[in-house]
């Protein structure tokens, strides 16, 4: 089964043969029904990220931030259904939050003063969010922390979403989260976009959260939907933003033509009833041409301009080599494969050669695909895709059984409603 670009074991991004606030804060544990709990899942989704970085930008306390939210959504499901939704729910969260904050911190001058300031933010508010990217990507802080409390706080993913993202169990994600938030508050980091010398240091961090960011929206590890579009939206337009702070980083411009090359692509990688169809199979008449020659080009100046090659310019050069084909016959495998070599130097992780491993069966075959393969499963043994490829490799050298053996693990293994239609559907028909 060849999807889209699974995020890597160690943070790092990977290459792709094809391929909620932290637990929302407003992840109450309560039930949500109705019209209401729809549209408070909705626009926590859609907002949370926002609305905490606004709260956090003035407090400059994470935890304090999440605790106004948690309330406020809390209020939320007892009023919305009886009182009914509100016009702007997202800015009516946002009131009921800092009106709690005032209540909360009347004692401390300081912070209503600065409360008293708020206002819910227009346009300018997704500044917001890249400072506080900026900010969970401290260098103080240890990197896979980094990414952990930026996907949690900022982006909104819910602990067990970075969990799959980083493929490790849940509570390593949540203590990570914990000795994030308390080292900043302990080593009073400052809620800002580092100066111009600073951002090297920065980026790669920055660029591995919107990256995994991407990966989770593109093909999500909830099990209430097979893609998330908003979070798609997100990395493109973070992706956006951070090339316009850092136009002379070519692998800021290399995500950006990584995420527009399989955006491009996105409406063809599910038919009408909402399953996955796979790259042999998709309709390329669909695939929007003026977006991938934009990204190539995109790819091609940043890459003539600097000539510092790097793994996000690596990916983005794998995914337009499979967006120009004109069929996938016609995909130039023996190059990906070269790209894939560049890739596994550069960031070596096990995701990689599990890619890498797809491409190499198009050009030297499937056994010498499922030699590699057998080589990871170490690594990614807990991991769904490894399975179901052993099992696509299996199932061409004949070996049905194991084959069929491998796609049912793979199965148990993934939590995303469109990858489990197409391994029922495929074990139905072995």
């Amino acid at each position: 089964m060849t999807g889209p670009a699974d995020p890597p074991a160690d943070g790092l991004p990977d290459g792709s043969a094809d391929g909620e606030l932290g637990e929302q804060p407003g992840r109450a544990g309560a039930a949500l029904d109705g019209d209401s709990g729809r549209v408070l899942a909705r626009v926590l989704r859609e907002h949370a990220g926002r609305l905490a970085a606004s709260l956090i930008s003035l407090l400059g306390d994470f935890s304090a931030a999440e605790d106004l939210v948690q309330d406020a959504v809390e209020t939320a499901l007892r009023r919305w259904p009886v009182e009914g939704i509100p016009e702007r729910p997202q800015a009516w969260l946002y009131t009921v939050a800092r009106r709690r904050g005032l209540d909360v911190l009347r004692r401390e001058s300081n912070y209503r003063a600065k409360l008293a300031q708020l206002h819910w933010p227009e346009p300018q508010a997704a500044d917001d969010r890249l400072r506080l990217i900026f900010t969970c990507c401290h260098p103080a802080l240890a990197p896979q922390a980094r990414i952990a409390l930026t996907l949690r706080v900022v982006c909104g993913l819910s602990t067990g979403q970075i969990a799959a993202a980083f493929v490790v169990p849940e509570t390593t994600v949540a203590r990570r989260i914990t000795r994030a938030k308390k080292k900043i508050g302990q080593a009073g980091i400052p809620y800002r976009v580092p100066a111009a010398e600073e951002l090297p240091e920065r980026l790669r961090s920055v660029l591995a959260v919107i990256y995994l960011l991407f990966n989770e929206g593109y093909l999500s590890s909830s099990p209430e939907r097979a893609q998330a579009r908003d979070l798609v939206d997100d990395a493109e337009w973070l992706a956006a933003l951070l090339a316009g702070l850092a136009p002379a980083e070519p692998e800021v411009a290399g995500l950006l033509a990584l995420i527009r090359l399989h955006r491009a692509r996105g409406p063809a990688r599910f038919d009408a009833e909402g399953r996955l169809v796979l790259l042999a199979d998709q309709d390329r008449s669909r695939w929007d041409r003026h977006a991938i020659e934009q990204a190539v080009a995109l790819l091609t100046r940043a890459a003539r301009a600097h000539r510092r090659p790097g793994p996000y310019q690596l990916q983005a050069a794998i995914a337009a080599c499979h967006a120009e084909a004109v069929s996938f016959e016609q995909t130039d495998w023996a190059q990906i494969l070269v790209l894939y070599d560049m890739l596994a130097h550069l960031a070596p992780s096990p995701v990689t050669r599990l890619h890498r491993a797809i491409a190499l069966r198009h050009v030297h075959g499937a056994a010498a695909a499922l030699a590699e393969v057998d080589e990871l499963e170490r690594d990614l043994a807990g991991y769904a895709l490894w399975h179901a490829t052993r099992a696509e490799l299996l199932r061409e050298l004949g070996q049905a059984e194991r084959a069929r053996a491998c796609d049912e693990r793979a199965l148990k293994l993934t939590t995303n409603p469109a990858q489990q239609a197409l391994l029922v559907e495929r074990l139905a028909w072995s």
